[in-house]
């Protein structure tokens, strides 16, 4: 994900959106759920991250008090509530631990907000009865922030039948998921309602007049008040460095003395506080979908706005390479700016009388570039809607928002915004947003003015701030840097700059597109589960093919 102004690190990534999508028709034909696919990206501040899902099923318990061994118990409910079903050979167990609301400087006690309070936070272990010769546990995240870490953990025990991991990496460790604090099951923060958040994904992304760019201040606004009143000075307690130092106590919870992980996105911002706060901790570390922790505000905004504009016109190219497949070709940009503009001036009514507003189409666009088997369903929602069809418009961009048939949202976004805005120090004045709205519209047409505009949420956001370390992670092991060159939500720019300031970092690329790259060919693979597995570092400067 990337973690600032679009993307909502749903997560993510294309492998778990694929598996979500395979396994949905796998078992379609055998239950009558409906399995629900977030892209996760977040409208209001950003951080991309992957598809995550409203926590329909609490993992029930209560947590093991601060430091103690957790109890785990059966959870099969958890993936037959997903996808119907567990994995062939998997079982699944979850647990709850307490852990500090504020761990305080160093990780010391805190005798600020929240001092002597504890969040929960819910775990989810799929081990395979065909393990062998465990190494320990592998925990993983999907980004964000704001995606859920149980969710993913069961989707990535599926295999690579359903772009899930390799059954060398699932008969070697636990997968274990948890869902960081203030998401999904871990003592949630929610604070923004369904009507907003209609109304922030169906806002025009590129506000032209003064009117409407206030009438975005004014959301804004209405938004931060709402959080601010129902969590006050509480609200720095979710930022990035004190759930980095809860990834410590889940690292004690399962038993391992040094940390095996596995962050995607906004998760590569979370494994990277965790090598600087912990180094003698760290066993191996998977980043892959790198953010560049010393970007701020502005920067990472404009680094996502690039890694979009340079996204779609890849989908305009491919579109005019394979008109029979694209039905808004030869000039799908055209086609695409057409339909926005149109939608701001006369949106198509679907049922219900819900109108694809400009933002909703616009949402439609981001969701299809986080993987490139989306472009072509992006080409024909833009086709049916010029025809009076606005349902796959409202499909992908509900995907991406992880919006409910009945018009309700998991807790995504107000984690997104909780722990996105407690990281950022940067807040530009509106006059300057404005200023860029316009300046970003000449370099980045389509997505340039929604990223410049998107920063307000953070700018109006309350409370303290609690911004995380920005160093290098000495006395620990080589660290993977993963990166993707035709990634939109994390730049691959940013990739060898997470590498360098961690200074222990070694990239590895994949030449491909989408956002991450674990685990999507075999080159990939390989290098990612030898590191794994063996410790064995990928060669300095190793690059991958598209396919």
């Amino acid at each position: 994900m990337a973690r600032r102004s679009l993307a909502v690190d749903p997560t993510p990534e294309e492998h778990v959106i694929r598996t979500a999508h395979q396994l949905r028709l796998a078992t379609s034909r055998r239950v009558r759920r409906t399995l629900a696919a977030l892209v996760v990206t977040a409208l209001l501040t950003a951080g991309c991250t992957l598809p995550a899902f409203a926590p329909r099923t609490e993992v029930e318990g209560a947590a093991a008090p601060t430091g103690s061994a957790p109890t785990w118990r059966p959870c099969p409910d958890v993936p037959d509530d997903l996808v119907g079903r567990g994995a062939p050979n998997m079982r699944y167990e979850c647990a709850r631990i307490a852990v500090p609301r504020d761990w305080g400087t160093g990780g010391g006690a805190s005798t600020g907000p929240g001092a002597g309070e504890t969040f929960e936070i819910a775990l989810l272990r799929a081990r395979s009865t065909k393990q062998r010769d465990r190494v320990g546990s592998l925990v993983v995240n999907p980004g964000g922030p704001g995606g859920s870490g149980v969710d993913t953990a069961v989707y990535l025990s599926f295999g690579p039948q359903f772009g899930g991991l390799p059954a060398s990496i699932t008969e070697r460790f636990d997968i274990v998921g948890f869902d960081p604090r203030g998401v999904s099951r871990s003592s949630p923060v929610k604070c923004i309602s369904d009507a907003d958040l209609d109304a922030s994904f169906g806002f025009d992304p590129d506000p032209a007049s003064q009117s409407e760019f206030d009438g975005f201040v004014g959301l804004s606004q209405r938004i931060g008040r709402g959080c601010g009143d129902r969590y006050g000075d509480q609200l720095p307690l979710y930022g990035t460095e004190q759930a980095a130092r809860d990834m410590d106590a889940v690292r004690a919870a399962v038993g391992d003395d040094k940390l095996t992980y596995l962050g995607y996105s906004y998760g590569t911002l979370l494994g990277a506080t965790y090598a600087q706060l912990y180094p003698q901790r760290v066993r191996a570390l998977v980043l892959d979908g790198a953010v560049d922790p010393q970007q701020r505000l502005v920067e990472g905004s404009e680094s996502q706005a690039r890694g979009f504009e340079r996204a779609f016109t890849n989908f305009t190219r491919w579109c005019a390479a394979n008109a029979g497949r694209c039905p808004i070709a030869p000039d799908a940009r055209a086609a695409v700016t057409t339909a926005i503009d149109k939608a701001k001036a006369s949106p198509v009514r679907g049922a219900g009388g819900r109108e694809a507003t400009a933002g909703w189409v616009f949402y439609a666009v981001i969701s299809s570039l986080y993987t490139e088997s989306g472009w072509q369903e992006l080409a024909q929602a833009i086709d049916k809607l010029a025809k009076g069809d606005p349902k796959d418009v409202f499909r992908l961009a509900d995907a991406y928002a992880g919006r409910g048939d009945d018009g309700r949202y998991s807790n995504l976004f107000d984690a997104n915004l909780a722990i996105n805005c407690a990281d950022e120090t940067e807040k530009p004045s509106r006059e300057q947003i404005r200023q860029l709205q316009s300046e970003w519209r000449g370099k980045y047409p389509l997505f340039g003015p929604a990223l410049a505009v998107g920063m307000l949420s953070c700018v109006e956001w309350p409370g303290g701030r609690d911004p995380y370390p920005t160093g290098k992670a000495n006395g620990a092991p080589p660290i993977v840097v993963v990166g993707t060159t035709g990634d939109p939500a994390t730049p691959y720019e940013q990739t060898p700059r997470l590498a360098s300031m961690l200074g222990v970092g070694r990239v590895l690329t994949w030449e491909g597109e989408g956002h991450t790259a674990y685990p999507q060919t075999s080159c990939i693979t390989d290098a990612v589960d030898a590191y794994l597995l063996d410790l064995t570092v990928p060669p300095e400067g190793k690059r991958c093919p598209a396919r």
